[in-house]
């Protein structure tokens, strides 16, 4: 049987006339045969898998992902399972609960057949800040995969698995999905819940899915999106539908450093566009301000969603009598460099004598990039820009420069400050690399990016 590629249709026309529990003792074989090239996996699932089955096959076999595989990145919590953030202090973690993404995929009939690997506290754009090992692309294992959802994207981009779930704080599905060559949505922020995602900045994560089929991403999207009363920050779906006739490129993005080889298929895929949508070159003033905005708002996020991790309530916990010793030592030794260096930037922006003169600041900033969307909106149906300056760069050629690495996020942190919707997905190749673009709507417009990739028939 022939694993790789496979689209949830395929999936479910396999399974019509073979038996499930062959299926996954076949299936199980192959990816931990293919995962030894690309380590996408941070551990499989396999008891819970031959649990879902046993409940599968009293269940109705219409259901729209009815014994289809699916990988979980390990910032989201599924009950039973291990739920580590990539970080030592959370190793032995084991969630006490299904995030609300995961109810609904269970409910829908979904196999979660692993967790995938990622930046610690999904804080990093290669996946290489992971507790763990680093991820390499399924294109060439010289190179990251992006991050922070690497594990996810690789996986996906190598044809392991038809979907996965990430998280998108600020370019962590859309990135990776860019640099693998697939499908990823970061979905307006409040159309899908955030109760069991671990947090990492509470006002700009989203869960959203990665495939690489965009029937297979609509229709996950579609299961995991609405209301959940355990999150009081999302809202019922609003879904809304327009004619596209005006696509807006910002010209701003030419000038904030886009590297000339993907900068050439930009414009190529901007030329074949044109027979079919207007092109309008607009302007968004607030870009250049958007990456120092989103890492002095991340930051403060950071520095307070994670000081729960104390060596006290869960995780990692130093062993000694002594209180303090417990605190600092738990941790010390818990933490990887890349958290702390933001815990520790976060912790300062929100200091005495520099709250106002930094986070305050942030926030009207963000008001500003917010706005700036909302005026270009006026005047474009969507807009255009590339997921990343960079095709994607060589293991270990940035980890030790944080700066270089922050700047991956030019194009991406933009949209989780204005709480849009963004879909990432390949525009074409560039020394056998693939080369991402997202398409932005405005707020609920998912289905309007949707309809943009598919009157232009791309798939």
């Amino acid at each position: 049987m022939d694993f790789k590629n496979l689209t949830i249709a395929e999936i479910k026309k396999i399974l019509e006339k073979t038996d499930l529990e062959d299926f996954y003792h076949h299936y199980f074989e192959f990816l931990k045969e293919e995962d030894k090239k690309i380590k996408g996996f941070l551990f499989f699932t396999e008891k819970l898998v031959f649990e879902t089955i046993k409940e599968l096959k009293n269940r109705d076999r219409n259901l729209p992902l009815w014994g289809v595989p699916i990988a979980i990145k390990d910032n989201i919590l599924v009950k039973g399972e291990r739920c580590t953030a990539g970080s030592k202090i959370l190793e032995n973690y084991i969630a006490p609960y299904d995030a609300t993404v995961i109810e609904k995929l269970k409910m829908a009939g979904a196999v979660i057949v692993g967790k995938t690997n990622l930046d610690e506290f999904a804080m990093g754009s290669s996946t290489e800040n992971s507790a763990f090992f680093p991820t390499v692309n399924p294109f060439d294992p010289q190179k990251v995969p992006g991050g922070s959802s690497g594990g996810s994207a690789a996986l996906v981009g190598a044809g392991l698995v038809p979907i996965a779930l990430g998280s998108d704080t600020g370019g962590s599905i859309r990135q990776p999905a860019g640099f693998c060559g697939i499908y990823g949505l970061k979905p307006t922020y409040s159309a899908v819940s955030r109760y069991g995602l671990i947090a990492m900045a509470s006002s700009l994560d989203q869960i959203g899915p990665l495939a690489k089929n965009l029937d297979d991403l609509i229709l996950v999207f579609r299961i995991i999106r609405g209301q959940d009363e355990k999150d009081s920050t999302s809202q019922n779906y609003l879904e809304k539908n327009k004619k596209i006739k005006i696509v807006g490129v910002p010209e701003e993005v030419f000038a904030l450093g886009l590297d000339e080889e993907v900068k050439n298929v930009f414009e190529s895929f901007l030329e074949k566009i044109e027979e079919k949508f207007e092109i309008k070159k607009i302007s968004l003033p607030s870009l250049p301000y958007a990456l120092p905005t989103y890492y002095l708002i991340m930051t403060a996020e950071v520095s307070s969603n994670l000081a729960r991790y104390d060596g006290i309530r869960y995780g990692f916990s130093f062993k000694t009598d002594n209180l303090l010793e417990k605190y600092l030592n738990s941790r010390e030794l818990g933490f990887g460099p890349e958290v702390k260096r933001r815990i520790l930037l976060g912790t300062f922006v929100l200091s005495h004598g520099y709250y106002e003169a930094y986070y305050l600041k942030a926030l009207k900033v963000r008001q500003f990039i917010f706005q700036d969307f909302q005026k270009a909106f006026q005047e474009v149906d969507l807009i255009l820009m590339p997921t990343s300056p960079t095709p994607a760069f060589k293991l270990g050629e940035k980890i030790t420069d944080p700066l270089s690495m922050y700047l991956a996020d030019i194009f991406t942190v933009p949209i989780n400050l204005a709480y849009l919707p963004a879909l990432a997905f390949n525009i074409g190749f560039s020394q056998n690399l693939p080369i991402g673009a997202q398409i932005v709507g405005n707020l609920f417009e998912e289905e309007i990016l949707f309809q943009f990739l598919k009157e232009f028939n791309y798939q």
